[in-house]
C-alpha cells in the first residue's frame, strides 16, 4: 500500500514538472516570436498601401479571419475604443490573416486575434498575442506617442 502511495506521488510530482516546463518553454517560443516580430522590417506591402496611405502617427494591424469569434466579439469593440479614445491619432487596418500569409509571417502571428503597433514610420512598437483590451492598447499607443519626433 504505501509503495503503491510513493508511486503515485512520484508520478504527480513528475507530471507537475512536465507541465511546468512545458509552460517554460511555450512562454519562452512567444517571447521569441514576439521579438522577431518587433524586429521586422518597417511596413511596406499591398495591405501596406493602405497603412502606407494613412496619415495616423499610430497605426494597428488587427490579424482576425471570418471564423475569429473572439476577434469579432471582444477584439473589434475594443479597437473601436481605442480609436473614439484617441482619435485621428490612431488607425486601425484589418488584415485577414488566412489571405496574407506573407504578412502573418512577417509578424510571426501565432494565434487570432493578433494585434501589431506600429508607429509612424510603419515599425512594430508593440505585438499582442490573443485578446488585448482597449486599456493595454491605449497604454502601448500612448507610448508610441510620447517617443514620436514632431
Amino acid at each position: 500500500m504505501m509503495n503503491v502511495m510513493l508511486w503515485r506521488a512520484a508520478l504527480l510530482v513528475g507530471l507537475a514538472a512536465l507541465l511546468w516546463a512545458l509552460i517554460v518553454l511555450g512562454r519562452r517560443f512567444v517571447e521569441r516570436q514576439r521579438r522577431a516580430a518587433l524586429a521586422a522590417p518597417a511596413l511596406g506591402l499591398a495591405a501596406e498601401a493602405e497603412a502606407a496611405a494613412s496619415t495616423a502617427p499610430v497605426r494597428i494591424l488587427l490579424f482576425s479571419s471570418a471564423e475569429c469569434q473572439q476577434c469579432h466579439r471582444l477584439q473589434k469593440p475594443a479597437l473601436r475604443q481605442v480609436e473614439a479614445a484617441r482619435g485621428e491619432l490612431v488607425r486601425v487596418i484589418e488584415i485577414d490573416a488566412p489571405t496574407q500569409p506573407q504578412l502573418t509571417a512577417r509578424y510571426r502571428v501565432l494565434t487570432l486575434p493578433t494585434t501589431v503597433v506600429l508607429d509612424g514610420q510603419g515599425k512594430a512598437q508593440a505585438v499582442n498575442y490573443g485578446f488585448v483590451p482597449a486599456g493595454r492598447l491605449l497604454a502601448q499607443i500612448d507610448g508610441v506617442l510620447a517617443r514620436r519626433v514632431d
